[in-house]
């Protein structure tokens, strides 16, 4: 039920404002067809001559969208999910897998 890219374990370190990284970890459950998962993404804060600050989103390296702008389930495609702190999809299969 899990397919874990990343440690789970929350923000990690970066700068607090401005420019710079930081890595968060989120928990995902989708309400189309109950897949859960979680992910660690690299987090790059930019702020451009002209001002405008942005932010890009990596996973495993690779650039992706926002997962919080248009969540998007990995099993069926589904956009109804539940977004959630990181280790709530590890703490729920623990809790199933001692029944």
């Amino acid at each position: 039920m899990k397919d874990s890219s990343g440690t789970g374990g929350g923000t990690a370190g970066g700068t607090g404002g401005g420019a710079g990284t930081v890595h968060e970890a989120y928990s995902f459950a989708c309400m189309k067809c109950g897949y859960g998962w979680e992910q660690t993404y690299d987090i790059e804060h930019h702020v451009p001559p002209d001002g405008k600050p942005f932010v890009t989103y990596y996973t495993e390296g690779h650039r992706v969208p926002s997962p919080l702008t248009n969540p998007t389930c990995v099993n069926c495609d589904g956009h109804v999910l539940r977004i959630m702190r990181s280790g709530r999809v590890a703490n729920a299969e623990q809790a199933l897998s001692k029944r």
